[in-house]
C-alpha cells in the first residue's frame, strides 16, 4: 500500500537539532545490542551478520543462536520496551526512559544473565567521536519518546520503500538492514566486481572490517537522522570506488545535491516528507542515483536489472 501523498503521520517532522541527544543515546542503545548479536553470530559477509531489522513495533536483531537455544531482542518504540525472548518460552522486558547507558547496559547484561544466557561483548562502541565505555557512559542519558517514535516512523517508511526498490535488482544485493553503528538504514546493490582496497579510516572502526565491507564495487543509498556534515535527516547514495564523472551526474529530484566532504549525493529527508508524493520523489533519488554510479562504472546494466517486482507476480523469464 502506497502512503497518501503529503501525510505528515506516515512522515513526521524528525528536526536533528530537537532530539540530537535522544539520538546519541539511542544509538549507543542500539550499539550495545547489536554487539550482542555480533558476539554470537557466525561472520557473514560484509558484516551482515551484525545488523538490526524493522519491526511493526521498532527494531529486532532477529534470532541470535546460542547453544540449542535461540533468542532475539527487540527494540519496542510505541511501548517503549526492550524485550528479550528465548526459544524456551522465558522473557525480560526493559523500561526505554532516560538513563545513562551505563545503566542501560547493565540491565541488558542482567536480563540476558537471568535468562542463562552469557555473553561478553566490547565496550568500545564504534563509529562515535571520543567514545566513552558502555560501563562508564553517565553522559549519554537522554530518551524523548516522541522522537523516538518518530524516529521509527520515519526508518518504516524508508524500509517500505527500500524494499520496493531492492526488487529492481538481480544481481547480489543486501538486505534492507539497520547499521548500528553508523546508525543508517541501508541498502546496497554490487556490480560482481572486486573493488580496490578500501583505505580504511573509518573512526572507531578496525580497517579490516571496513576492508572487507568494501571489497566489492558497490552502490549504496540509506536514511540517517543527521549530524556531523549534514545537521538535518537525509537521504543518501554513493559508489565504491566512485567512477569518474559520478559527481557531476543529473539526479531526481531537484533538492538532491552532490555533497563534496561526504562524497555523496544527499537528499534532505524533508525533500520528501513534504513532497506531493513522497513514494515517488525518493524511488525516483534512488534510481537516478544507482544509474549514475553504474553507467558511470560501466556495469552489465543488463544482466544487473529487472522491472521493480509486484506481489503475487514471478519474474519474467524468457
Amino acid at each position: 500500500m502506497v502512503s497518501r501523498a503529503g501525510d505528515l503521520e506516515a512522515w513526521p517532522d524528525l528536526p536533528y537539532e530537537v532530539w540530537r541527544e535522544t539520538c546519541a543515546t539511542l544509538q549507543l542503545w542500539t550499539q550495545i545490542v547489536g554487539k550482542i548479536r555480533l558476539s554470537l553470530t557466525p561472520w557473514l559477509n560484509h558484516s551482515w551478520h551484525v545488523t538490526l531489522y524493522l519491526t511493526a513495533r521498532g527494531l529486532t536483531t532477529s534470532p541470535i543462536p546460542f547453544g540449542e537455544r535461540i533468542f532475539q531482542i527487540d527494540f519496542d518504540f510505541i511501548e517503549h520496551l526492550l524485550r528479550v525472548e528465548v526459544s524456551d518460552g522465558a522473557q525480560r522486558q526493559i523500561p526505554l526512559r532516560a538513563q545513562p547507558v551505563a545503566d542501560f547496559y547493565a540491565a541488558v547484561m542482567v536480563a540476558l544473565s537471568d535468562l542463562g544466557i552469557r555473553v561478553k561483548i566490547n565496550e568500545r562502541p564504534n563509529e562515535v567521536p571520543d567514545p566513552i565505555r558502555f560501563s562508564e557512559d553517565r553522559v549519554h542519558a537522554a530518551y524523548d519518546l516522541e522522537y523516538a517514535h518518530r524516529f521509527w516512523r520515519v526508518l518504516l517508511q524508508a524500509d517500505r520503500l527500500f524494499k520496493l526498490f531492492r526488487t529492481g535488482f538481480i544481481g547480489k544485493c543486501s538486505p534492507v538492514h539497520f547499521f548500528w553503528g553508523s546508525f543508517d538504514l541501508a541498502v546496497t546493490r554490487f556490480s560482481g566486481r572486486r573493488a580496490p582496497l578500501h583505505p580504511g579510516g573509518v573512526p572507531n572502526l578496525p580497517d579490516q572490517l571496513v576492508c572487507e565491507a568494501y571489497s566489492h564495487e558497490v552502490s549504496s543509498a540509506g536514511f540517517w537522522p543527521g549530524g556531523g556534515v549534514i545537521e538535518y535527516p537525509a537521504f543518501y547514495s554513493y559508489a565504491y570506488p566512485e567512477p569518474a564523472g559520478f559527481h557531476a551526474a543529473a539526479v531526481q529530484p531537484k533538492a538532491a545535491f552532490y555533497s563534496e566532504a561526504l562524497r555523496e549525493f544527499i537528499l534532505p529527508y524533508d525533500a520528501v516528507r513534504t513532497a506531493k508524493s513522497p513514494d515517488e520523489t525518493l524511488l525516483e533519488f534512488l534510481q537516478s542515483t544507482y544509474e549514475a554510479a553504474a553507467s558511470a562504472g560501466n556495469w552489465d546494466r543488463a544482466a544487473l536489472e529487472c522491472p521493480l517486482g509486484r506481489a503475487g507476480v514471478p519474474r519474467v523469464v524468457s
